[in-house]
């Protein structure tokens, strides 16, 4: 994630993590349909692709990431309003933040029905 945020520099990166029994195995990088240092729209047709591919994979899809270039890894008005625009809430996402190029920082979230953010703790095997 944080090597496809940085490519995408500087716009914002996006993509899907997939995996089974809480471990992510996959990292599906989804092209962003409106390229934007601040905001995301993943490409819906790769968007289903992915989800086709991850049925045929027997794995499940685990999380949304994407980059913020200039901000802190959290999500922002926007991201809270497009995850529940979108219906996609009660569910992980990733936020990579490029706001100090040097130490990039990943933090997961959930994002629910009512747009309360909290916190996921996850931990990171190397």
């Amino acid at each position: 994630m944080i090597d496809h945020s940085r490519r995408e520099s500087p716009n914002e990166c996006c993509g899907i993590l997939a995996g089974r029994d809480g471990e992510v195995s996959k990292i599906f990088r989804v092209r962003h349909s409106a390229p934007s240092p601040y905001r995301y729209i993943m490409d819906p047709r790769e968007m289903m692709e992915v989800m086709r591919e991850t049925d045929r994979q027997g794995i499940d899809l685990m999380a949304f990431y994407h980059s913020h270039t200039h901000s802190p890894a959290y999500p922002s008005d926007t991201d809270t309003r497009m995850a529940l625009e979108s219906g996609w809430v009660d569910c992980t996402y990733v936020l990579v933040s490029r706001e100090d190029e040097d130490k990039p920082d990943v933090r997961f979230f959930v994002i629910d029905s009512d747009g309360a953010v909290s916190d996921q703790k996850v931990r990171m095997l190397q």
